[in-house]
C-alpha cells in the first residue's frame, strides 16, 4: 500500500460504503454496512485527529441489521436507506450528535420474495431526492417513497430472471440489468409494466452488468462493469448495442462510479482486490463534439484511455468505492477498508 493509502479493520467484511455528503463543503463522515455475518451492522464513521496530526476514522455509532446489506443511498444530507438480501429496506437517520444511534425512521419488509413467498434478496436500489427504486432476485421493481410506508408502485414481473443493479437516470426513467446481461430502460410515466428499450451485449460477450452508473451532467452516458471484468460506455440515445468495450479487471467488477464534479475520471474495483482510476484523456487531435463527453470517443486511433491502479491488489474482493473530492474509500472482504487521498494527483 501507498503512503496516501490509510487501512482501517473493520473485524466484518464491508459489502458497502457511502460518504454523507455535507452541503457545499468536503464529506467528514461516512457510511458502512456488512456482510456475512449471523446479525450485521450499519456503522457511522467520522475521523479525529491524533497528537501527530494524523487523520483516522473512528466509529461512533452501530446498527443491527439483519441480513446482509446489500446497498446504502442518501436521499438527503442526514438520511439514507439500506437494502438486504432478506428482501426489506430500512430508512435511517444520522442524528445531530453524531455518537447518538441511527434512527429507524421506515421499514418495508419483505417488498421482495419469490411466488413461493419464500425471502428473495433485494439486490439493488437506487434513489432520486426523496424517491426510490429497488430489484430483487425475484425479477420485481419497486417504486418507494421516503413519506409512504408501502410502496407506491410494484412492476410484478419486470424481468424473467435475477435483476441485480439498477440507476436512476431522470426522476422518470430507470435503468435495471438483469443476470442474463440485458438492461431494460424503463419510462415511469407509463403506466404499462413494459421496458421502454431493452440493451444489450453483442452474442460473443454475453455477461451480466455487475455495477452501472451514469454520468454525472450527461445522463444518457451510463458505464457498466461486467461479470467477465469489463468495462462497457453506452449512449443510450443511439443504439442498443455499447459505444466502446473496454479490457478491464480479470475478474467480476464489483462497483463503477463517476467522479461526480470530474468526470473524466472513473473508478472500478473487482473480485480481485484491484482498485483503478480510468481516465478519458483525449488526444488533441481527436475531432469530437466539444459539448459530449470524451466517454463515446474512447475508441479509434486517437482515443486515449488512461488506467492508473491505485493500490497494490489486495486478493480480496474489494466490494465498494465511493470519492468524495480527491478523498476515495473502499470497503473490502478482508476485514477492512481503506482510505485514499490525493487520487486525482
Amino acid at each position: 500500500m501507498g503512503e496516501n493509502i490509510q487501512g482501517t479493520f473493520t473485524s466484518e467484511k464491508i459489502s458497502k460504503i457511502r460518504w454523507k455528503r455535507e452541503d457545499f463543503s468536503e464529506a467528514k463522515s461516512f457510511i458502512t454496512g456488512s456482510w456475512d455475518n449471523p446479525v450485521n451492522h450499519i456503522t457511522h464513521w467520522t475521523f479525529q485527529t491524533n497528537d501527530d496530526d494524523e487523520t483516522y476514522p473512528v466509529n461512533v455509532s452501530s446498527h443491527l441489521f439483519e441480513g446482509d446489506v446489500t446497498e446504502i443511498q442518501f436521499i438527503n444530507t442526514t438520511c439514507f436507506v439500506a437494502s438486504s438480501s432478506i428482501g426489506s429496506v430500512k430508512l435511517l437517520q444520522i442524528e445531530d450528535n453524531p455518537s447518538l444511534p441511527l434512527k429507524e425512521l421506515t421499514i418495508w419488509e419483505n417488498i421482495h420474495q419469490f411466488k413461493t413467498s419464500e425471502q428473495a434478496s433485494c439486490t439493488a436500489l437506487a434513489t432520486f431526492k426523496q424517491d426510490i427504486a429497488t430489484v430483487g432476485e425475484d425479477g420485481k421493481i419497486n417504486l418507494l417513497t421516503a413519506q409512504q410506508k408501502t410502496p407506491v408502485r410494484t412492476i410484478e414481473n419486470a424481468d424473467s430472471c435475477s435483476l441485480i443493479c439498477i440507476d436512476f437516470l431522470r426522476h422518470n426513467e430507470i435503468i435495471t440489468s438483469n443476470t442474463r446481461g440485458h438492461m431494460k430502460l424503463w419510462d415511469l410515466r407509463n403506466h404499462q409494466d413494459i421496458p421502454a428499450t431493452t440493451f444489450m451485449l453483442p452474442d460473443q460477450l454475453k455477461t451480466e452488468a455487475t455495477s452501472i452508473a451514469h454520468h454525472p451532467t450527461q445522463r444518457h452516458i451510463v458505464a457498466a462493469g461486467g461479470g467477465d471484468g469489463g468495462l462497457s460506455v453506452w449512449d443510450l440515445r443511439q443504439s442498443t448495442f455499447p459505444r466502446s468495450q473496454l479490457l478491464a479487471h480479470s475478474h467480476a467488477v464489483s462497483e463503477v462510479i463517476f467522479h461526480p464534479d470530474r468526470p473524466d475520471n472513473l473508478f472500478t474495483c473487482s473480485m480481485n482486490g484491484e482498485l483503478w482510476r480510468w481516465n478519458s484523456a483525449q488526444s488533441s487531435k481527436l475531432k469530437s463534439d466539444t459539448s459530449d463527453s470524451h466517454w463515446l470517443a474512447t475508441r479509434g486511433p486517437n482515443a486515449k484511455v488512461d488506467i492508473i491502479q491505485l493500490c497494490t491488489p489486495i486478493h480480496k474482493p474489494i466490494n465498494s468505492i465511493d470519492i468524495d473530492r480527491t478523498t476515495l474509500l473502499c470497503g473490502c472482504d478482508n476485514e477492512a477498508m481503506y482510505v485514499v487521498r490525493d487520487v486525482l494527483l
